[in-house]
């Protein structure tokens, strides 16, 4: 019977998710129903569903969207063609763009405009990634393992630039970087201060928990990378983890043999989310409830104008 429950902190939203959901909500707000949305604002079904429930509209395509409606942009960033495209349809445009992701587009181009050829690590078919290979002009080549640097159709002399998606940490991309750095001769990346702070604050209080724990419950939606790494970080350090989307996914037969229990979520749910699986498993028998805390986030971004 679990006897403990440790909460990861930092866990769920992080500032940039925070903005894109205000930024829809004020939209609503603002302009009226209907507000659409370019893809899912953030990568989580209870964040989506809440909103359409408000009167949100998302959509694949800016195509789909009436002429002269409201668009929010998500929270992964979108390409300049994107915005073209909302332009020709007369719509008022909001970017609810994460601004770590926006501070990586900037990186990106001013890389490509000083001549070097840019490697992007990442999540093929990602939305994030999509974004930034649509705003750079020339080719991005995009990599996801060793195996893909190593492919890399380039002299060792070429000059090359990389950058990484926001929703890898530093230890997801150390290898992939240092690949890169033993095979190019001419090569510059960012900063490490300029990787995500959220994606590797929550993948620290993981590893936090897996030292402790008997598993680790993850919450977050299955097309949600930094969840997914998670999940991934604490198998990684010898803990059984488990994604689930709420405490409907909970499967007792997890928790046989399990007597401390640790529970994190994704930058994209909500709080009350995450109770709610807490109480589910306070439903087995009492409980002591804990915080593991690994750093102190106060981070705050502003809104979009439009909706200031």
């Amino acid at each position: 019977m679990v006897k403990q429950v440790l909460l990861a902190s930092p866990r769920g939203y992080c500032a940039g998710v925070e903005r894109a959901v205000d930024t829809v909500e004020r939209a609503l707000q603002l302009y009226g129903k209907p507000v659409y949305v370019r893809k899912q604002i953030v990568h989580n079904s209870h964040v989506v569903r809440e909103l359409e429930e408000r009167g949100a509209i998302f959509v694949d395509s800016v195509d789909e969207i009436p002429e002269g409606s409201t668009v929010v942009f998500s929270a992964h960033g979108v390409a300049p063609a994107v915005r073209e495209a909302a332009d020709a349809r007369q719509l008022t445009s909001i970017d609810a763009t994460c601004p770590l992701v926006t501070k990586g587009h900037t990186q990106a181009r001013r890389y490509a405009e000083a001549g070097y050829t840019i490697v992007l690590i990442g999540h093929a078919g990602h939305e994030e990634v999509e974004g930034t290979m649509g705003r750079i002009s020339g080719p991005v080549l995009l990599v996801q393992t060793e195996r893909d640097v190593e492919a890399l159709d380039l002299a060792t002399d070429t000059p090359v630039a990389y950058v990484t998606q926001t929703t890898l940490s530093v230890d997801d991309t150390r290898a992939i970087i240092a690949a890169l750095q033993r095979r190019f001769t001419d090569i510059v990346g960012p900063d490490i201060n300029d990787i995500c702070y959220a994606t590797q604050n929550r993948q620290d209080a993981v590893r936090a928990l897996a030292t402790n724990c008997d598993l680790i419950l993850v919450v977050g939606s299955r097309n949600s990378s930094n969840s997914n790494r998670l999940v991934e970080v604490a198998r990684r350090h010898g803990c059984e983890a488990r994604l689930i989307d709420d405490e409907g996914q909970l499967d007792p037969g997890w928790l046989a043999g399990a007597r401390r229990v640790g529970v994190t979520a994704g930058a994209s749910v909500p709080e009350q989310i995450v109770q709610r699986v807490v109480r589910s498993l306070g439903v087995l028998g009492p409980l002591e409830l804990r915080e593991q805390a690994v750093a102190d986030e106060r981070i705050k971004f502003a809104l979009p104008r439009e909706v200031r």
